[in-house]
This record gives structure tokens, C-alpha cells and sequence, in this order.
């Protein structure tokens, strides 16, 4: 069962979600509490998996960059958290999530590249992180203009290292 966090660490998040920048002293400030407690609470927050701190691009102003929310329709007789949990762990995947309505999960999917690159994503990887016959089909639908879209930049782009052969494999 999901815990609730107490209203010091909504607090917290809510300060961190407006500028993950400041400082724990300044934290502890806003907070009127201790920098040990506000560390304490930070760590704890982060240990337990609950909090990620991270840089956000703007969507809408890197043009090199294509997003795209893709429609899954299931055969998994129940199963569709396994699915959608290995879909999660593809490169390009910023998030797979079981949902209800005429889709089984939605995915949504930033690439670097070009429409080819996104083709694959949609074609090969994401069909091929089920069973034979799990994913009975799917439907892309490009982001064409968006508001407010800060994503995560997911592993596979702009690759550099280790990932850029993750983008060789695509080709």
C-alpha cells in the first residue's frame, strides 16, 4: 500500500518542484525548520524512491527533439503492469502507464532524430518488449505543439558513451 507523505514533506517537494536549486539552509528557512531535519527529510524522501531531483527541458523549445504519446491495446489476460513495466525500460521511454478507456497503456516517448527514429521506437521496440501477440496494436499520435511540457530527457538521447550504442543497434 502507497503511503501518504505528511504535510512537511509535501512542503518540501511542493519548494523543490518551484526550484530544485535551493539550497537545504534555505530549504530549512522557508520550512521554518532545522537544516539536519530538512537533510533528514530530504534524504529519506529520495532513499525511499519517492523523490527524484532532476534537470527539465522544455519541450516546445528544442525543435531536435520529437514527442510522441503512443496507444497500446493489450493481450495480456490481466498482465498489463508487466507489459507496461518492461515498456518503461526502453530507451526513448520517459513513462508507460496502465490506464483505462480504449487503450490498454499510454507511452509517452521523446526521441532526438528525426521521424525514422521515432518509426522504430514504435515499431520495433515497443512491440517488442511484449510476447508474441501481446501488443495487438497501437496507435502514435505525434505532439504537434505543446504547453507547459518539461520532460526528463530519456536514456537514447543525445547519447553519449555507453547509450550511443543503444542508438547504433536502432540503425
Amino acid at each position: 500500500m502507497r503511503e501518504h507523505l505528511d504535510q512537511a514533506d509535501r512542503r518540501l517537494v511542493k519548494f523543490l518542484s518551484q526550484d530544485a536549486q535551493l539550497s537545504i539552509s534555505h530549504l530549512a528557512e522557508k520550512m521554518a525548520m532545522s537544516v539536519p531535519t530538512v537533510r533528514s527529510r530530504l534524504r529519506n524522501l529520495l532513499d525511499r524512491n519517492l523523490l527524484r531531483i532532476v534537470g527539465l527541458l522544455n519541450l516546445t523549445e528544442r525543435p531536435e527533439l520529437i514527442s510522441a504519446i503512443v496507444g497500446i491495446n493489450a493481450q495480456g489476460r490481466g498482465r498489463a503492469r508487466e507489459l507496461a513495466e518492461r515498456i518503461a525500460q526502453l530507451p526513448f521511454v520517459n513513462s508507460a502507464s496502465v490506464v483505462t478507456g480504449r487503450f490498454d497503456i499510454i507511452v509517452d516517448v521523446t526521441v532526438a532524430g528525426d521521424v525514422a527514429d521515432l518509426y522504430r521506437v514504435t515499431s520495433e521496440l515497443i512491440p517488442g518488449a511484449g510476447e508474441p501477440g501481446e501488443v495487438v496494436r497501437s496507435e502514435t499520435f505525434v505532439v504537434m505543439a505543446s504547453c507547459n511540457k518539461w520532460v526528463n530527457l530519456p536514456e537514447g538521447c543525445w547519447p553519449e558513451g555507453p547509450e550511443a550504442s543503444v542508438r547504433k543497434e536502432m540503425a
